[in-house]
């Protein structure tokens, strides 16, 4: 297992699909990112950069979206360039090959959403407000707009977030009843909870928001 490897970790739900790369990365031992957002996701460029190669997506492009804590979702499509950002946005959806969806989390949850029958899929940032607002569902509801999905085809992952008793609210179950509550069946969800493992998550409540953040992507190959 390589370095970039061994800072990452997958799920077995999202591994059982074909033609589907993801991952969820992890605390980059020693590298100094108890500063703001911008510096630390700077500083961590390389090794998620590391990563996504091992995974296949060397040179593909990598999009994003800004998180503001709402329910919009972008829409990714053929106009939509290596590197771009979607401004006012908390999920990405889309039915393309080759492109990278990218979302930063470090305590909020990374939602991976694939569609394995219509070839489609979306990735969320859901914390507290835009569980609160839906997001989720927003993003299911983008998919069957724009792609045709079906709820009952989709299959749902959620990564590490924060949890009781370190976090106040279990936004985690709230994501889960939500997507059961749309016809979802096929939910996942890990159960680890950010906050109580330092050595191997970054988390936003515990170390009061300087800390790094871990990505999570996703892509149709």
């Amino acid at each position: 297992m390589s370095a970039a490897q061994r800072l990452s970790e997958q799920f077995p739900a999202l591994d059982a699909l074909s033609g589907v790369a993801h991952a969820f990365t992890l605390r980059v031992p020693g590298l100094e990112v108890s500063r703001d957002k911008v510096e630390a996701l700077a500083r961590l460029d390389a090794n998620h950069r590391e990563i996504r190669k091992e995974h296949g997506l060397e040179g593909v492009p990598f999009v994003t979206a800004q998180q503001v804590h709402g329910n919009r979702i972008g829409v990714v499509d053929a106009a939509t360039v290596d590197g771009a950002c979607f401004e006012s946005c908390d999920g990405l959806v889309t039915n393309r090959r080759g492109v990278c969806l990218g979302i930063y989390v470090a305590d909020c949850c990374a939602v991976f959403i694939v569609d394995p029958v219509r070839q489609a899929i979306g990735l969320v940032h859901s914390g507290k407000k835009g569980t609160e607002l839906g997001i989720v569902s927003q993003a299911i509801g983008a998919m069957e707009e724009h792609f045709g999905s079906r709820a009952a085809d989709l299959v749902v992952q959620l990564s590490p977030c924060i949890r009781p008793p370190h976090y106040e609210t279990d936004f985690a179950s709230e994501i889960v009843r939500q997507c059961k509550g749309l016809g979802v069946t096929a939910v996942h969800d890990c159960g680890v909870c950010t906050a109580c493992d330092l050595n191997r998550y970054y988390s936003y409540r515990a170390k009061k928001g300087r800390t790094g953040r871990m990505l999570a992507f996703l892509a149709l190959l």
